[in-house]
C-alpha cells in the first residue's frame, strides 16, 4: 500500500458528493440485502447466500472508499486525514462538516468552522 493521502478541506469538500453518492448506493443496496433476508426463516438454507451478498457490499464500499484515498472507519463512517486529524463525515450526514484530531477520535468530533 502507497503513502496515506492528505487532504485538504477545498478538496475534500470536491470529493465529498462522490462520496455521498457511492454511500448511499451501498446503503440502499444493503438494506434491500437486509430485508431479503430478515424475510427469510432463520433456518432457511438460502439465508446464508444473503449474509454473503450482504458481507460483499460492504467489503465493496469500503474498498471503494479506500481507493479513493478515505480511511474506513467502522460502517459508513469514513475520514479524510488532513495530516494533523481527520475531516470525518458518517452516512447519513448531508455536508462535510466535522473535524477531530488523532487522539480524540470520533466522540471529539468539532463542526468545521
Amino acid at each position: 500500500m502507497g503513502e496515506a493521502r492528505r487532504w485538504t478541506l477545498e478538496a475534500a469538500q470536491q470529493m465529498f458528493p462522490e462520496v455521498r453518492q457511492r454511500t448511499k448506493r451501498a446503503v440502499q443496496e444493503t438494506e434491500s440485502l437486509l430485508a431479503e433476508r430478515d424475510a427469510l426463516a432463520v433456518d432457511a438454507p438460502e439465508r446464508e447466500q444473503v449474509e454473503d451478498r450482504i458481507q460483499r457490499a460492504v467489503q465493496r464500499w469500503a474498498g471503494e472508499m479506500e481507493s479513493l484515498g478515505l480511511d474506513v472507519k467502522s460502517l459508513w463512517l469514513v475520514d479524510f486525514d488532513s495530516g494533523s486529524g481527520y475531516y470525518c463525515w458518517k452516512w447519513p450526514e448531508e455536508r462535510l462538516e466535522y473535524f477531530h484530531t488523532y487522539e480524540e477520535g470520533f466522540a471529539g468530533r468539532i463542526r468545521i468552522q
